[in-house]
C-alpha cells in the first residue's frame, strides 16, 4: 500500500484545503477512537492508519511553500499532541526524514486516515485532491494507495459494515449501502464498546486492579477511555470505583480529556 507523494502547500492560498483540514482536525478524535479499539483487538482490524502533519523549518525559503505536509504513522496521541513515525522523504523540510520519531502539536495536523477491508475513512485533504482529479487519474491515485476512497464528497468517518457488492456490482457503479442509523450509532459509541460491556463489567467484579493501575505514561484506563470517547466504559470503570480526579502526568483529568476531543456523551458522566 502506497503512499501518494508529499504535498506541500500554503494552505492559506486554497479555502477548500483550509476548510479540509480544519474538517480532518475535528473530526481526529473518530480516528483515535479507532486506534484505542484496534489496540485492544486480538487480531487486527485495521488495513492502515495515519496521520498527515504540517512540517516547517528555518531553511525554507521564501519561495517555498508555507509547510509541508507528510505523513506520520504508528500513531501516539494525549490529546495535546501526536507522535508518530515520519513515512515520506522531505523536499523543502530539512530539520526530519523518512523514518524519524516526531512530536508534534495537535495544531500540526492536516488530515488522517484508516482503512478497514480496504476501504478508506477519513482523508479530507485526500478527497479534495481526488475530487479534483479527471476519473481516470483518480482510479490510478486509488490503485497506487491499494484502497476504496468512494465518493470525494461523501468522506466516511466511522466504520459501518457493509453488504459486498462484487464485481459485476462494481462494474455497473453500484454502492455499498450503509444503515444510516447505524452509522449514527456507531458515531456516538463504538460497536466494540457496547459489546464488551459485560464482559468488562465481570472483569471489574473480580478485580479491582484495572481501576487503579498506570500504564508506561502514567495512564488510568479510565484517562484512556475519556479521551477515546468509550462512554460505556467510562460509566463502568465510575460504577466500580474508579477515581475521576485523577491526574496524567500532564496535568489532565478524564473530564479535561474528554474535553479536549469535544466526547460530550462522556463529559457529561465525570464531574469537571
Amino acid at each position: 500500500m502506497g503512499l501518494e507523494e508529499n504535498i506541500a502547500l500554503s494552505q492559506g492560498d486554497d479555502p477548500e484545503m483550509l476548510a479540509a483540514t480544519k474538517q480532518a482536525r475535528k473530526t481526529f478524535k473518530y480516528f483515535w477512537r479507532e486506534l484505542s479499539w484496534e489496540r485492544r483487538r486480538i487480531i487486527p482490524g485495521l488495513d492502515f492508519a495515519a496521520v498527515k502533519i504540517g512540517f516547517s523549518d528555518a531553511d525554507m525559503g521564501p519561495d517555498d511553500p508555507e509547510a509541508e505536509h507528510m505523513w506520520v504513522s504508528d500513531i501516539e496521541c494525549n490529546g495535546r499532541e501526536i507522535r508518530g513515525i515520519l513515512n515520506n522523504d522531505p523536499e523543502w523540510v530539512t530539520s526530519v526524514k523518512a523514518g524519524d520519531p516526531i512530536c508534534e502539536p495537535m495544531s500540526a495536523l492536516s488530515d488522517w486516515i484508516f482503512a478497514i477491508n480496504g476501504r478508506a475513512y477519513g482523508g479530507f485533504t485526500v478527497n479534495l485532491i481526488r475530487g479534483r482529479m479527471p476519473a481516470s487519474e483518480r482510479r490510478a491515485h486509488d490503485q497506487a494507495w491499494g484502497m476504496e476512497f468512494g465518493d470525494p464528497e461523501a468522506i466516511e468517518v466511522v466504520y459501518v459494515p457493509t453488504e459486498p457488492v462484487g464485481f459485476l456490482g462494481r462494474l455497473f457503479g453500484k454502492k455499498p449501502v450503509i444503515d444510516p442509523e447505524e452509522r449514527k450509532r456507531n458515531m456516538i459509541e463504538h460497536p466494540m464498546c457496547v459489546n464488551m460491556e459485560e464482559s468488562l463489567r465481570e472483569a471489574l467484579q473480580q478485580s479491582k486492579e484495572m481501576l487503579t493501575a498506570t500504564d508506561d505514561e502514567g495512564w488510568t484506563m479510565l484517562h484512556r477511555d475519556a479521551l477515546a470517547g468509550n462512554a460505556t466504559v467510562v460509566k463502568l470503570l465510575l460504577e466500580h470505583g474508579a477515581d475521576p480526579t485523577l491526574k496524567t502526568p500532564e496535568g489532565d483529568t478524564p473530564y479535561t480529556l474528554a474535553k479536549r476531543f469535544g466526547w460530550k456523551h462522556v463529559m457529561k458522566l465525570l464531574p469537571n
